[in-house]
């Protein structure tokens, strides 16, 4: 899943309107963030495979320590607590970590069987790739409630706070929807590079948000005498 991760982040600013959005979508990210510079360590393993999935051309042969579900729950607890010491807050703290298992349960509804449980250990997934338009019917409607979430917390101070939130979700879709069409990678050496992307989209967050304001914010010195 891909803009499945950034709805989950865009809503969390409903839940907790003090999470800052560019962490949010660091910790909703965060597997695929680590994956490439496992894959380029040479301790994680990903294959060019055409037509692996209706949705993909890639088969996800071994991703131990970024995608099994024992190491998730560890890369979980550890983003709460840094989450806790960095924002101050065990509320802030708690929804990073669901933020950051949340990628991999969206992930099981999309990949086939290949997230392990635990490292060597069995694997599991649903399946979502393997139809292009229940993928892009179900995970294209979360990206619609996450952002619809995501403009009721917030509001555009200006133009950049509109333009920017909706550049980066739109990039985001294009990048997402053209999976199926998009030539086969060369090599997985070019996946991991190419992958290192996605690393702009807590930056590129942190800088809309510092043109959004919460929903109702600049209503609030109205309410003091001057």
């Amino acid at each position: 899943m891909f803009v499945g991760h950034l709805a989950v982040a865009l809503g969390a600013k409903k839940v907790e309107p003090t999470i800052p959005l560019g962490a949010a979508v660091a910790a909703a990210f965060g597997l695929d963030l680590l994956w490439p510079i496992l894959l380029l360590a040479g301790l994680e393993v990903v294959r060019v495979s055409p037509n692996e999935t209706a949705f993909t051309h890639l088969a996800f042969d071994s991703y131990p320590w970024s995608h099994s579900l024992v190491m998730v729950v560890a890369w979980s607890v550890l983003a709460a607590v840094a989450a806790r010491r960095l924002l101050g807050s065990w509320r802030v703290g708690v929804i990073i970590g669901v933020l950051v298992l949340s990628h991999w349960a969206l992930d099981f509804v999309t990949h086939r069987p290949d997230l392990p449980l635990w490292p060597a250990g069995p694997v599991v997934g649903l399946g979502l790739w393997n139809s292009v338009w229940a993928t892009i019917a179900l995970e294209g409607a979360a990206l619609g409630i996450g952002a619809f979430l995501y403009l009721g917390a917030t509001s555009a101070k200006d133009r950049i706070g509109s333009w920017g939130f909706y550049s980066l979700v739109g990039l985001c879709t294009a990048i997402w929807v053209s999976q199926p069409w998009a030539p086969v990678p060369p090599s997985a050496s070019a996946v991991a590079w190419g992958a290192l992307i996605l690393w702009l989209l807590p930056p590129w967050s942190h800088w809309v948000e510092k043109h959004r304001a919460p929903e109702g914010a600049e209503e609030a010195p109205l309410r003091y005498a001057p």
